[in-house]
């Protein structure tokens, strides 16, 4: 299982970067303008809208698209923004 992640990582290593890269960005961007409530929502929504158009992504290039995968993102997506929304904007 570790020799198929290694594979896959290697494969598609610009993509796993960019989103790294975008998270290290947000969570910068959050302590940042941390007490700015309404930049932060802004930010969390940014960054959820970027992680549905990553996966969409991803999955075209790897030519393994479908709207299950799609879903699954914007839910994935959605359940962040909410927990986080709860949790950093109280």
């Amino acid at each position: 299982m570790i020799k198929f992640f290694k594979k896959e990582f290697r494969k598609h290593l610009f993509d796993y970067l960019l989103l790294l890269t975008a998270g290290i960005f947000f969570i910068l961007s959050l302590n940042l303008f941390q007490g700015e409530r309404f930049l932060e929502f802004i930010i969390l929504l940014a960054f959820v809208s970027f992680y549905i158009v990553w996966g969409t992504y991803h999955h075209l290039a790897i030519d393994k698209f479908h709207f299950k995968i799609v879903l699954e993102y914007i839910m994935i997506g959605f359940i962040l923004l909410f927990l986080l929304k709860i949790i950093i904007l109280p």
